[in-house]
Formats: C-alpha cells, structure tokens, sequence
C-alpha cells in the first residue's frame, strides 16, 4: 500500500472542494486533492465545470492554472472506502492501481450528497431513476433526444433537472409538486433578489413545461419496462404516459466516513460542525452539502472558510454573514421541501426496499430490526451497501441502526477482491 501525505488533505472536488483548494493555494499551503470521479467538478458540475453555468465557466478557466500548481497533488478517480483510527484515510484507485493510505495533517471533508429515494410500486422497473441520477446520466451522455419524461418528487432538484433534460432535447412530460402550494411560497417570501432571479430565470426556461403542485406519486406503470406513472393531487387519480421517469424527494448528506473517523453526525445524517465548520474529531473539517442540505452557493462559501480556518485566518465579516445567509437558506429547504407521510404511505407490503437484492417490504417487516433482517434478507448487502435501502428501512420501519452512517466499517464501498490481497 502506497502512502501519500500533505499539511492539508481535500476529500472531494465539487464546489466546497474546488474552493477550499483555490483558498488554500493563494496562501502557498501543500494540499492533497482526491475525488472519485475523473474530473473536478463534483456532481453538479458532472464532467467537468467548462459545461455548465456562468460561475462553473469562470472556475473552468482557472482550473488548468489550479491543477498545474506544484504546491497541489491531485488524484482523480480514486475512491475513499476506509479510514483509520489513526485519522488516515484508505482511498481505492479505481483504474487498478490499488490502495493508497492518505494523510493530512489536516483533513476538510467535502464529501457532497445522494438521493433520498422514496420507493412506490413500480419503482424497480427499468427506465425509473432518482432525478439526479438522470441528471447526471444525461450530463455524462446518455442519449434522451425525444423521449418523453416525466419528473415527479420535491425540491428545486427536480426544476434543475428539468433544465438538463430540456437542453439535451427532452420532451418533458412535465413536474410533479409533492408539497403544497404554502410550502412553496413560505419558501418563496424568504428568497434574496438574486435567488429571486435565477428561480424566475429557471422557470421563464421551463415556461412550455406543465407544473402541478400537490401531486403525489401512486405508482409506476408497465410491465418490462416503464409506461407512465399514475398520479394524485389528493381528490382524483390520473395516469400520464412517459418513457422515462426521474423521482426526486431530496439528498441525503454523505456522512459515512466521517462517522468511521468518529465525527458526530446529526439524525439526518449532517456531519456536525461548529462555526468554524470543525468536526468534533480534532483536526478534521467538512464543508458543503455534507453539513447540511443548501446547494451550490452554500458548498462554495463553506469551502472557502473552512480552508481559511485550517490556515488559522481570521473569517471576513462578508463571508461570515454570507455563511449565515445560505445557512437559512438551507433550513428553509429542509422544512418546506421533502416526502410527505402521506407519500411514504405509498409504499405497500409489496413494494421492493431494496433494490439491489430484490427485497420487499412484507419480507423487512418480518423481522424485529435490521441486523437480523440483513442476515436473513441480503438487504443492504448488494452494491449500494445499503445507501438506498438503509434511508427507507429507517424511514418505513423506525429501525435507526438502517442508516448507512451507523456500524460503518471497511470497506466503505466494493472493491476488486485483487486490492484487498494485494495488502495482505
């Protein structure tokens, strides 16, 4: 096992990554970069920030200088899948050269987000995504020119998706609303002139695409594969054809290795910080949606101060009150956007939990939690290792130990059974 080491360790390469390593080299640190994916840019800017919005243009521009930089080592495509009691972090080459032990002396985790995934009938059938997943396959290059889809769920997510699939030539179908139409304008009365600009910019974009409020998701339709979706806004029941559905209710903060360095999270899986964004493990930071649901501008601000605070700077009062601002911003996301009680009630006895084994619902609740459904079940034990399924088995079942941030241990995601003999 190779060993790498810096002053300051990145984990991440999204916008609270990106920031915290352009802060750190404007002071001449040394910094240790990795991400999963092979270019910077994290999940929203899939493929590389050069194709996306204005800002991730500006930071594409600067990102050759950045990664030229002799002061930063940057590797892409390598996946953090352990970490040890030490505070090392074993990071897995995905284009096979094995595991590198990574060490920083200190370390910022901007390990981003994934979806919350609400299950109803039909959801397995193939052509059903979560709307980020489709995102990002058409971000990477899956062909949707003239297809018809259909987005259902909750968040602003969905409108960014539609965005996408607007511009790779989709016919959208149109966008499901779960929450109700005081959700969307007590979160409305709350937004900055400029987050007023860009939702009206957004939405003017999307002017041709049917919008309900309201509507929950029945089921999917189908049978090898999905035909539409059948839907209700709570005092009638239609059906809508679509070749392609994206369900989006929400993110999930990715949390697991900071729980297996023994960071405290919250119960929505947040990695706790202080104002300074320090976890409760010296040494330690995290920054962007792993702290907490807010988006893009929420990653960028906490990047920056946490690089800033692993360089024991003093925080500008601007970037202290803009740190305030997205903060509520965020709460405001988490209270009026999300599945509804009355959507997870959606969820029958048939319905599959978990995907990767083919697990149903009638087949968790025979048992008395999850450890012992695990053992008898496979849930959680397929690819996902229980990233999707251990959120809805918490949610539908009251099990809190289903959460993929309880009992975390090595490896964090599969790996080629080679890297694991290769250490012995």
């Amino acid at each position: 096992m190779s060993a790498l080491q810096a002053p300051h360790l990145v984990i991440g390469s999204g916008p609270a990554g990106l920031a915290a390593v352009q802060t750190l080299l404007k002071a001449d640190a040394e910094v240790l970069w990795l991400d999963n994916q092979p270019q910077a840019g994290g999940q929203i800017w899939r493929g590389g920030p050069a194709a996306q919005d204005a800002q991730a243009r500006r930071v594409a521009i600067d990102l050759p200088q950045l990664l030229a930089n002799p002061r930063l080592r940057f590797l892409p495509g390598h996946m953090a899948v352990g970490a040890t009691a030490e505070g090392e972090i074993l990071a897995q080459d995905m284009a096979g050269g094995g595991l590198k032990q990574l060490r920083g002396g200190k370390t910022l985790l901007a390990l981003g987000a994934r979806e919350l995934h609400v299950p109803v009938p039909g959801w397995d059938l193939p052509g059903v995504t979560g709307a980020g997943g489709l995102q990002a396959l058409v971000k990477g290059g899956w062909p949707i020119e003239g297809r018809c889809v259909m987005l259902a769920g909750s968040g602003p997510l969905l409108l960014a998706t539609a965005k996408t699939l607007q511009e790779a030539g989709a016919r959208l179908r149109g966008i499901m609303e779960l929450r109700a139409w005081q959700d969307l304008a007590l979160f409305a009365s709350r937004l900055n002139p400029s987050q007023w600009q860009q939702a009206v910019a957004l939405r003017w974009q999307l002017r041709r695409v049917p919008y309900r409020i309201g509507v929950q998701v029945v089921r999917v339709l189908g049978q090898s594969r999905v035909e539409g979706v059948r839907l209700s806004d709570g005092i009638r029941e239609w059906e809508e054809p679509c070749e392609a559905l994206g369900l989006g209710f929400g993110l999930i903060p990715n949390s697991e290795l900071a729980a297996m360095l023994g960071c405290a999270t919250g119960e929505d899986g947040r990695i706790m910080v202080d104002a300074t964004l320090l976890s409760s493990r010296p040494g330690v930071y995290a920054a962007g949606e792993c702290t907490g649901i807010g988006g893009m501008r929420k990653a960028w601000i906490e990047g920056q101060l946490a690089a800033r605070t692993m360089l024991g700077q003093d925080i500008p009062g601007a970037l202290a009150r803009a740190h305030a601002q997205v903060l509520g911003f965020s709460m405001r996301l988490a209270r009026h956007f999300g599945p509804t009680t009355a959507q997870w009630a959606r969820c029958t006895p048939e319905v599959r939990v978990c995907r990767c084994e083919g697990v149903r619902l009638r087949e968790l609740q025979a048992h008395p939690g999850w450890r012992e459904a695990k053992l008898q079940t496979r849930c959680g034990m397929g690819a996902c290792q229980g990233r999707i399924c251990g959120p809805i088995s918490q949610q539908l079942l009251g099990w809190p130990e289903a959460h993929p941030q309880r009992g975390v241990r090595f490896p964090l995601q599969p790996l080629p059974i080679g890297s694991l003999l290769d250490e012995r």
